[in-house]
């Protein structure tokens, strides 16, 4: 058994934030082998103007107070998306507020945005790795009186630090934050993001990052106000809270559901979206990535990139290169040349 598997074992034998807290510190620490840059010329893209080693990213929620970007930045992930952060520090929801479902490969939580808030997270992300691609996912107080204005704070604080930065409406565990997604909500605090972006001495990509849960209608209108209201990319999809097919224990516990079981559903809505956007916007696909076939399903449905993080509670770390090198020989199998290439050539079987 690999060092990393034996961790992992031992981890998986702890409360989940407990042992995510433990993984955390082991990278910080260097405990795990990291690869570095992992690339080739068919694996380097460009996504809303970032130039990206690979198409494999770290979605929001593994690192939340940015406090691993080093390490993480070694990993192989050709961008690394940290947070979410909201303007003000925030406990979140009552313990426990994360279960593994090992029989579904899936998590459930309901953390509720807990951060350190983005005064500290920000001063972290002054200290950044060169040389790595860094968001930040914005977040609003579950208590503030204007949760749209919120996300333009966290902005304004954090924006001279980062790459891109992803606004997050689609959060099932903050108290009427979806919301956010409805037509006329939506483009309004657009339009106060990409304001407080635009004030900024250098441009940062601004992604808006939905929930999987929509109707066609819903679909249809975040795919209209994300052009209309200057958004760079869509991030599809946060967690779910269905429960179709489950058979582990916690599967009735409240919160938003990742992993495995995700994967059919986002990737709906991602070809969906595609078709909707029609190549005007650029598309990340996150929901249920545990292998580089997965990950090709999603470009191959219409995302441009795609981000993971559940699988990573099974498979650790070292899950990230083997990803990048699997997508890789796929791209060669099929004779594309680059992953721009593959982008929505499959976008048909999930219609």
């Amino acid at each position: 058994m690999s060092l990393e598997r034996l961790g992992l074992s031992l981890l998986h034998r702890l409360d989940p934030e407990t042992a995510h807290g433990l993984a955390l510190k082991g990278l910080r620490a260097g405990l795990v082998p990291l690869p570095g840059p992992v690339t080739s010329p068919r694996l380097a893209t460009s996504v809303a103007g970032l130039d990206l080693p690979n198409p494999v990213g770290l979605a929001a929620g593994f690192d939340k107070n940015a406090e691993a970007l080093a390490p993480l930045a070694r990993a192989g992930f050709g961008f690394v998306e940290v947070g979410a952060a909201t303007p003000r520090p925030q406990e979140g929801n009552p313990r426990p507020r994360l279960y593994r479902l090992a029989e579904d490969r899936a998590a459930i939580n309901r953390f509720g945005f807990n951060n350190q808030g983005v005064g500290p997270i920000a001063e972290r992300l002054s200290r950044r790795p060169e040389n790595a691609v860094l968001g930040l996912n914005l977040g609003a107080n579950k208590d503030s009186s204007d949760r749209a204005a919120d996300f333009a704070t966290v902005l304004r604080i954090a924006g001279p630090h980062l790459d891109f930065a992803t606004v997050n409406v689609s959060s099932p565990n903050t108290e009427k934050l979806r919301d956010l997604q409805g037509k006329a909500a939506l483009g309004a605090l657009l339009d106060g993001v990409i304001a407080a972006r635009d004030a900024l001495e250098r441009r940062v990509p601004v992604f808006l990052k939905i929930a999987p849960d929509l109707d066609a209608e819903g679909l249809k209108d975040v795919a209209e106000v994300a052009l209309a209201h200057g958004a760079d990319a869509i991030v599809a999809t946060n967690t779910t809270l269905s429960r179709d097919g489950l058979r582990s224990a916690h599967a009735s516990e409240t919160g938003g559901l990742s992993g495995a079981p995700l994967f059919e559903r986002s990737t709906g809505v991602l070809a969906r979206l595609s078709q909707l956007t029609g190549g005007r916007l650029p598309l990340i696909g996150v929901g249920g990535i545990a292998t580089g076939a997965d990950a090709y399903a999603k470009i191959r449905a219409g995302a441009s990139a795609v981000q993971l993080y559940t699988a990573l509670v099974y498979e650790g770390i070292g899950l990230v290169p083997r990803i990048v090198q699997e997508l890789d020989e796929l791209l060669a199998r099929d004779g594309f040349g680059s992953v721009a290439d593959a982008v929505g050539t499959g976008r048909a079987d999930w219609l």
